[in-house]
């Protein structure tokens, strides 16, 4: 087996030590959403679109290895993202949900390519979700990881770096927990517009809401 491949899946022996019950144990439930003044610190960064300072912000909570969340990006999304990201009416920022290892694996090659490549890669791997997530093995997993990085333009470097990162992988599960606890997420995808917890929803109750929260700011 590659080298590269190897310390990628290592990575999951240091999370397992360390926390492997992260991936077994619901969060537990919470009784409203907390304020992000109000939240622990973490060394990871909130990948975000559209405009900073609109007066509606929505966060979607999320997992690579979630069916419905790749539906949601295939569909509801792309309308989103037309209709409201672009034309900075909302700023929509993505949280990462691990609910099983390559879900974690598929956000540290995520976010190796950094915030500029961080979205053209997700696309990427909720559109090949049943390629890679599917298969039998971790290794698979993770070389399949490797290709769909090289495809958005990393080097095997890069690769290298970010898929053999303990103290990363730890950081993104301890942020993970953090906020899924103070948000009470147990499902994926949920979302949280200005403040509010949502569940999955259709385009048209989406707009709905987005048009009744911006009516509401103006």
């Amino acid at each position: 087996m590659n080298k590269s491949v190897l310390a990628s899946v290592a990575v999951v022996a240091v999370v397992a030590i360390a926390g492997g019950a992260y991936f077994m144990n619901q969060p537990s439930a919470a009784s409203d959403v907390v304020a992000d003044a109000e939240r622990p610190q973490f060394d990871v960064v909130d990948m975000a679109q559209g405009n900073p300072d609109a007066p509606v912000t929505v966060i979607e909570y999320a997992s690579y290895t979630c069916p419905h969340c790749a539906s949601f990006h295939a569909n509801q999304y792309q309308q989103i993202k037309e209709n409201y990201i672009d034309t900075d009416q909302i700023q929509f920022i993505y949280r990462e949900v691990y609910f099983d290892q390559p879900g974690l694996w598929a956000s540290m090659v995520a976010r190796c390519g950094g915030e500029m490549r961080f979205f053209g890669i997700s696309n990427i791997l909720y559109e090949t979700q049943q390629e890679w997530a599917r298969q039998e093995s971790g290794e698979a997993i993770a070389a399949s990881l490797r290709n769909i990085g090289k495809i958005a333009g990393l080097s095997d470097e890069e690769l290298d770096a970010c898929m053999s990162d303990g103290d990363t992988a730890q950081e993104l599960m301890a942020w993970y927990r953090s906020n899924a606890e103070l948000d009470d997420v147990t499902s994926t995808p949920t979302f949280i517009i200005n403040g509010e917890k949502y569940s999955n929803m259709n385009y048209a109750d989406f707009a709905a809401v987005l048009d009744e929260k911006i009516a509401e700011a103006n």
